[in-house]
């Protein structure tokens, strides 16, 4: 009995370490994506100082990356069931290079409607390499463990976010009145970001990444409707509107902290920005910690609770306070997307990979909060834009109370 019991320990430890290759790389994605999203919101305030637009017309930046996730996801998920995870990741990977090439042009021409589809495109790509690292990652290992692998994997993604708005910061506002510099320093950034992009397609290309078979479950052979799993569909739409908020957070970051804080310029704001997003990212090491010994879904319930809270003082507009308040938001912001999703297409069997497409697909909520709430600001002040993310916050919180619990039995037969 303690010979198979050996046996069974060292089957298991070759298996985890077989795994291990194929897990750095399917993390090594998450930085690439995080990195985008660090540039994103920098180049909002950038073309508001540089091209003259307002701050709802910026949002159309972000319209177009998580408008991409909104309609390449269920494509991606389907090229995902087909092809496997590695033509899913490498796939991605070369439309991200090819998006990001096409800022050179759009540069040149310093032409916003240009930058918007280079944008759609690069985030197509990121689209399609989310939907395959994402369900790598969740899989690739013991079931009771996806939420602690994935948390692990977006700290890795907290890394690109937080470094970001400092290549941002350092070279976008370097000179607003020179624009040809400006639009100059955009080209070479997008353009080192597509050459690094295609270097790593090519050593993953040559790496084994084995396909891993989701378990069998009692929630159906991936034929059934997942509208019949109830904590999923409520997932997807805590999701849609957690990323709402995060993406509308993100979005007048930099015109909240400048017009709370007196005399702080938009680089200055731009590097503010890179402190959250620090906090972000360690937030995600800590709450991956943390998950060992609490429920995560009790972690999405207390994150959920204390940024409503913050949000609400961020909407209040209390100079300084309302900068650190926002700040402080990122921290408890940093396991929400991992956690909501893991908890969504928790016990969906052979669903995994068609659920969680339309999981990454929520994340074209993107689109829902931006614009209003750059319209809130123009009309009232960007600090009233915040009363959005604070309700946004409030479902978070009830999804981890009792949301993902919500019909988790099979259904009798």
């Amino acid at each position: 009995m303690t010979m198979q019991a050996a046996e069974l320990t060292a089957n298991e430890r070759t298996q985890r370490s077989a795994l291990t290759v194929p897990l750095i790389y399917a993390i090594s994605c998450f930085f690439i994506w995080g990195l985008a999203y660090g540039l994103l919101d920098v180049l909002n305030k950038h073309f508001q100082d540089t091209l003259s637009i307002g701050k709802a017309q910026s949002t159309w930046l972000q319209m177009a990356y998580f408008g991409a996730y909104l309609t390449m996801s269920l494509p991606a998920g389907a090229l995902l069931r087909r092809k496997g995870y590695k033509y899913g990741i490498l796939t991605g990977l070369c439309i991200t290079a090819g998006g990001a090439f096409l800022f050179i042009p759009s540069a040149e021409a310093a032409s916003f409607p240009f930058f918007v589809i280079s944008m759609f495109v690069l985030a197509t790509g990121l689209c399609y390499l989310e939907t395959a690292a994402d369900t790598y990652v969740n899989v690739l290992g013991p079931a009771d463990r996806a939420e602690h692998r994935l948390n692990l994997a977006q700290s890795f993604n907290g890394l690109g976010t937080f470094v970001g708005p400092i290549i941002g910061g350092a070279l976008f506002f370097g000179n607003v009145a020179d624009t040809g510099n400006a639009h100059q320093s955009i080209q070479t950034t997008y353009a080192v970001i597509g050459v690094l992009v295609l270097v790593f397609a090519f050593l993953l290309s040559r790496a084994h990444l084995p396909e891993i078979a989701e378990p069998a479950s009692a929630h159906g052979d991936g034929q059934g409707s997942l509208l019949n799993e109830k904590h999923f569909v409520l997932g997807v739409t805590t999701q849609a509107l957690y990323i709402g908020a995060q993406v509308g957070i993100g979005a007048f970051f930099i015109n909240l902290v400048t017009e709370t804080w007196p005399g702080l310029s938009s680089q200055n704001g731009a590097y503010m920005l890179s402190i959250a997003m620090l906090l972000y990212l360690v937030g995600r090491f800590l709450t991956t910690a943390l998950m060992t010994r609490v429920a995560p879904r009790k972690i999405l319930l207390a994150y959920g609770l204390i940024n409503t809270v913050l949000t609400l003082i961020v909407a209040l507009g209390i100079q300084k306070v309302s900068a650190v308040a926002l700040v402080a938001v990122f921290f408890f912001m940093s396991a929400m997307f991992a956690t909501i999703f893991t908890l969504g297409v928790k016990d969906l069997g052979a669903n995994t990979k068609r659920a969680s497409s339309i999981m990454v697909m929520a994340i074209g909520g993107g689109v829902l909060l931006p614009y209003p709430m750059g319209l809130i600001a123009e009309s009232f002040g960007t600090a009233a834009a915040f009363f959005l993310p604070a309700a946004c916050f409030v479902l978070v919180a009830f999804y981890g109370w009792k949301g993902s619990q919500i019909a988790r039995v099979p259904a009798k037969a």
